[in-house]
Parts: structure tokens; sequence; C-alpha cells
């Protein structure tokens, strides 16, 4: 049986959901894929014996896109702002204003007095990426605006815009990464890991610096994370869209326009692949062409981000003890020793006993996220109780290897034990006894549960010598092409770093492309 679409969008993440809202909006007949049981992707939240727990994302940045996306498209949601801190040790800093970095500094400081001047001196840099922040997102993302009126040009658009093209220069100039960047202002490996180890490998120094911004537009929205995307459903099949899930699409006749999935046939005028970039070009059939097979040869060959290993525990403690001793949201390092020191886990491969000991020795000195979704909402957990969220940074070729090796459990539970350990011996102290359950989440689980290439969070790995994707903000709008035909792609994959607001603005880059197109 064939069914015809004017356009067809592969992928139920923020990206695919964006785009065939915007799509269905304009009463285009639209057709959205998804390959597992729901949309959602990294946007996700999920409830456990009264708990509710945000499967990725653990708060949205604005970043001028989100909000104003969803006031195009009418979608009213409630939000509260999400305060991040930033711990070491004993010490904590909230992230409030503009004048929390002097007391982060401090912070520092405090740790590292020997270095007290080129602290200073990296913290003059933040703030004038702080700066640069504050123009390129100062306003509601143009993209988003409706009705624009000769006063918001003349008064809005176009002093933004002259600062915009001033400053997205400045910005283009630091792409080196952030650990090599910070070299040129200290020697002080452990206090570069201090600032860096929450971020992935050889990210870009524009993209580290700018997180003190991006802390300050942390929200969080009532129901949790996945509150979302169960909006943007609501809204797609609103406007005549479809969406249809355990749909895993391997195989597009570029040619002629065609997705076969089972018995059926489903014809598109044009095609956004939203989902991972490494599926596309195994899903695509009957095309000729030396460069599309170079291309492909180059994203088999790349690597995906880093990934995530992740707790999600029940705590039968009140939210109280929480507040005290973390907030609602926070990057915690319980020690200042730096993961830079540790010797490669690919060096002691072969020996499981080492491997034990240099995964235990990660959990004691890594960069900790941690999410209490209830002291946002306090109706996501039991009453007098408290569900937490601790995740850190992990190779997921590391948990790959363990897994071939077949102790991929073993792991999971040295895991589970050595974090709560950690935390009940620092941040939460003596919280361990009221821990309810624990379930451990790997960046294996992260590979099934999205399709994503290595389980990767923010797309294509920095440490790629050849980026598949577009890498330059100034190019951004060129992310969506493809080499083929009338198929068009947005998400993290199709330009890196890729977050929720990228995934976002590059869906509404495609969904535009496909409308002028269908016009």
């Amino acid at each position: 049986m064939t069914k015809e679409y004017d356009a067809i969008v592969v992928g139920g993440g923020i990206a695919g959901l964006t785009c065939a809202a915007f799509l269905s909006s304009k009463g285009y007949k639209t057709l959205l894929f998804e390959k597992n049981n729901k949309t959602g992707g990294l946007v996700n939240s999920f409830s456990y014996k009264g708990y509710v727990f945000d499967a990725g994302i653990r708060a949205f940045e604005n970043s001028g896109i989100l909000f104003p996306m969803l006031k195009s498209l009418g979608i009213e949601m409630n939000y509260k702002k999400s305060i991040v801190s930033i711990g070491i040790g004993d010490k904590l800093t909230k992230i409030e204003s503009k004048d929390s970095l002097e007391k982060y500094l401090e912070m520092l400081t405090s740790f590292f007095p020997n270095n007290k001047d080129e602290i200073k001196n990296i913290g003059n840099e933040i703030s004038k990426v702080m700066g640069y922040m504050n123009v390129l997102y100062g306003i509601d993302n143009p993209l988003f605006v409706d009705n624009m009126d000769l006063k918001y040009l003349r008064n809005t658009l176009l002093p933004w815009y002259v600062n915009y093209l001033h400053n997205i220069n400045k910005v283009t100039k630091l792409t080196e990464p952030i650990d090599m960047f910070l070299q040129r202002y200290t020697s002080n490996i452990e206090l570069i890991d201090m600032i860096t180890q929450h971020f992935f490998k050889d990210t870009p120094a524009f993209f580290a610096l700018s997180y003190f911004s991006l802390y300050l537009d942390y929200n969080y929205p009532e129901g949790g994370t996945g509150t979302l995307v169960t909006k943007m459903n609501e809204f797609i099949i609103s406007k005549g869209g479809e969406i249809m899930t355990d749909a895993s699409i391997t195989n597009v006749d570029v040619n002629n326009h065609k997705i076969i999935f089972g018995d059926d046939i489903y014809q598109y005028k044009k095609l956004v692949w939203a989902a991972d970039q490494r599926t596309l070009y195994r899903a695509a059939k009957n095309y000729q062409s030396a460069k599309v097979d170079k291309l492909k040869d180059m994203i088999e060959k790349s690597v995906g981000s880093d990934s995530l290993l992740t707790l999600f525990l029940g705590v039968n403690q009140n939210q109280e003890y929480f507040e005290k001793h973390s907030g609602s949201h926070i990057f915690y390092t319980p020690k200042t020793f730096g993961l830079s020191k540790m010797d490669s886990w690919r060096d002691i491969v072969n020996d499981k006993e080492a491997l034990k000991k240099w995964i235990i020795a990660y959990l004691e000195n890594t960069t900790y996220e941690i999410s209490i979704p209830s002291l946002r909402y306090n109706n996501l957990a039991p009453v007098g109780k408290t569900g937490v969220i601790v995740s850190t940074i992990l190779d997921y070729h590391l948990v790959k290897e363990l897994s071939n090796q077949g102790w991929y459990e073993e792991f999971k539970n040295i895991c589970s034990l050595n974090i709560l350990n950690v935390l009940n011996n620092s941040i939460f102290p003596n919280f361990t006894n009221n821990v309810e359950f624990n379930m451990c989440s790997t960046p294996l689980t992260i590979e099934k549960e999205t399709g994503n290439t290595h389980g990767a969070i923010v797309g294509w790995s920095f440490s790629n010598k050849e980026m598949p994707s577009v890498n330059n903000f100034k190019k951004i709008m060129e992310s969506i092409k493809t080499p083929f035909k009338d198929i068009y792609q947005s998400g993290q994959w199709s330009y890196s770093p890729g977050g929720l607001p990228v995934s976002v603005l590059t869906s509404k880059f495609a969904a535009n492309a496909v409308i002028k197109a269908l016009k």
C-alpha cells in the first residue's frame, strides 16, 4: 500500500518534533517516524514508584530559541528558573547572576591560592564570552518572530544584527579545545580540570566558557522535561500531523522519494532526517554517487561525543535535606585531584582487577551533575521523599569493552556502590542508608534507547579529525543540507556542538526550507 505525504520527518526527538510541528502548522500533510515506542529522545521523563525522573536533559536552556519557538506555535508551558550551583569539596557557589562569577573565582582561589592572578585572568575571559552571549542571545531569535513591523526592524532587529555580526567573528576565533586554551593562562592542570572536566573531550573554548552565561538561562518545566514532548505531540496531532512510533526506518529509496517500511510504501515530496546521521546513510538506497560514498565512509569512521553514566535514586529523605546540601541542580567535584592525572584505561584493558581500580579512582575524582526534580516541583516525589539524578561523563568505548568481556552487570554494581560512597562521604553525608532504590543507566543504555551512535548526547565528538557536520556558527544555516535530492537533516548530528537550542534552531531552518520548496 502506498501513502503520500508532503513531508516526512524521521526521528522523534526534539528536533523531529520541532520540524513536524512547524510543517503541520502550515497545513502540509506531515508524517513523523520514531523508532522507539514513544517520542522525545534525550528530552524525556519517566515515573517509577511515585518519583519522576528526567531520562535525558535535566533542564532547558532558552538561549533566545526555545521559548520563542513555543510562542510561535502557541504552545503554553509553566516553568521555574532552575538555579545552578558549582561545588568543589566542601564549598558551593550558586550561579544566580553575573555577579556570581566573582564568587566562583573566589571559590577556585580558595583551593588554588598560588594561582590567584591566573584565575583572575581566566575570569576575565569568561566575562568576555558572557558579553558575547548577551549579544548573540540578547533578543528572541528573529527566526521565530512571525510579525515584524517597521518599528521592530528598525529599533530592535537591525541594531542587534550589527552587534551580532561583530561578536560572532570573535566567537569563531575561540574554537581550540578548552584545555589547550586555558593552558595559555595557567600550567596548573588540577585547576584546569576543576573548570573543564564536566565538559566533553576537546570541547571548543567558546562553548565551555559560554556555559557560565547558560547556567543563568536554565529553566525547568512543570511536570518534568517530558512535558515539552507531550505538548509537542499534542500540537502536531491537533494540526493534522501523524506520528508513527516503533518505526525504525532502514530503507529509503532516495531517487524515487519513497520510504519502505514493512509492507507499506510512504511517498514523500520532502524528507527531513532528524535522527542519527549514520542511520541516514545506512538507510539510503538506489543512488550512484562517489561523493555520497566518501561521506558515508567518513561518517562510519567518525566517533560520537562522550556519553553519560547515570544513577536514578529514590531516597527516603525530605527535600529540606537536599536543599540545604546542594540545591536543585549542581555540578559537583568531590576532590581537586583532577582526571588529567589518571592514565588511560586502554593501557590496562586486559587486566580486570586493574580496570576495577581505575573505575573506582575515576568515580572518586570525576565531576557529577546532580539534579533533583522535586526541589522545583514537590509533587515529583512522594511526600517526605526525594528523587535524585546523578550523572557523570563516561567513555562509551570503555563500557562496550567491559560488556564484551562479560562483566557489564558487575561494572554497573561497582559504579552504583562507589558513586553512593563518594556522595555519602562528601556532599550528602550519611544518606546511603536512606536510599530505597537505585537504577543505573550507562552509555549502552543511551545507545539502545535513542539509537545515537556511541550513546552520544551532543552529536559528533570534537576530537574527530574530519567533522561530519557543520561546526562553524556562521555556517549553521548550511547544516541542514545533505547530498540527497529533497532530503534535509536537522538536530544534534547536523551541527556540532548540538544541544537542545541547536536542535530546535536547525529544525526550524529545515522546516522553512521544506515550506519554501513546497510553495
